[in-house]
């Protein structure tokens, strides 16, 4: 008679196998992990030196003489090269000298020019409206005109003003050991904690708390200023200032004020001030002077809105 299994095709599952032997066997894997911590040689690498032990043929006298000379001809060329360096570095170091004080005395005339001339550019202009203004003054049109060009000088920050308003002050904290690394990483390779998004949120909340003029760090800002980041500097109409940063505003003081600690800038500020220790000041003050700005040319204008 033919067995069940027979029936199947003749296929018995445990042919070959002895009955205590049926169970599966595990095969012993290495852990991947495990391996990457302990083992630090490549296999092939590790087998290579085994073979080397192994055949012990030792290198002969030729063979490390001519690694001797190999690596002293390494030491040699290395030497070469550093001592070539080491003279074209004293060969050029007096040139290099000699034009960094060509440029930097290059650098100090022309700011002294730039200043002389910002100075003439004042008087001049503080001559020309002294002759419109008694030009004008004469007659009841001149005096309308007169009065329509310093509202327009005035919000196009041309000329000088003084008045009463807000002082705000921030200030950047020193280098001490208890600066954190997250502020460090504001400006890379720096301690600067302000940047120039804070003082333009700083300046925008103070034209909408109802500042008539405002000025940075002595600058006037007007339609063409702008603050900007430059590397570790920032830039108020491409002057450089640093810490502490003065922003004073003229206009209502005590509104002003008030709308002013409302505002997104002074929020901003006061939190720079908990996380990295900013100093951060806002004063009342009578008899702010205000510089006049900067002129310039306009090149293209367009028309916004309905006319």
């Amino acid at each position: 008679m033919v067995e069940p299994d027979r029936r199947l095709g003749g296929y018995d599952p445990n042919a070959g196998y002895r009955a205590h032997a049926a169970r599966p066997q595990r095969i012993a894997v290495p852990s991947l992990l495990r391996a990457l911590l302990s083992e630090h040689l490549d296999p092939g690498y590790a087998a290579a030196a085994a073979d080397r032990a192994r055949s012990g043929t030792p290198r002969g006298g030729r063979a490390r003489a001519i690694g001797w000379m190999w690596q002293a001809l390494a030491a040699t060329l290395v030497a070469t090269v550093f001592a070539a360096a080491v003279a074209q570095a004293r060969t050029v170091a007096p040139g290099v000298h000699a034009a960094q004080q060509v440029l930097a005395k290059n650098v100090r005339s022309t700011q002294a020019a730039a200043t002389e001339l910002t100075q003439r550019r004042r008087a001049l202009s503080a001559e020309v409206d002294d002759m419109r203004r008694r030009t004008l003054a004469d007659d009841a049109t001149g005096q309308r005109l007169l009065n329509r060009l310093d509202a327009l000088s005035l919000a196009a920050a041309s000329t000088a003003v003084i008045g009463p308003g807000v002082t705000v002050t921030v200030t950047d904290p020193g280098a001490g050991p208890n600066l954190s690394d997250m502020s460090k990483q504001r400006v890379t390779g720096s301690q600067q904690i302000i940047l120039d998004r804070d003082l333009q949120l700083v300046v925008n909340s103070l034209w909408a708390s109802g500042a008539e003029a405002i000025s940075v760090d002595g600058v006037r800002i007007g339609p063409n200023v702008t603050i900007r980041q430059a590397g570790g500097a920032i830039l108020v109409d491409n002057n450089p200032t640093t810490s502490p940063y003065t922003v004073r505003a003229i206009g209502p003081p005590h509104l002003m004020r008030d709308a002013f600690d409302r505002s997104p800038g002074l929020h901003r500020l006061r939190l720079l001030e908990i996380s990295y220790g900013v100093g951060v000041s806002v004063d009342i003050g009578d008899g702010l002077a205000l510089p006049a700005g900067s002129i310039r040319d306009i090149k293209f204008a367009k028309e916004i809105g309905p006319p």
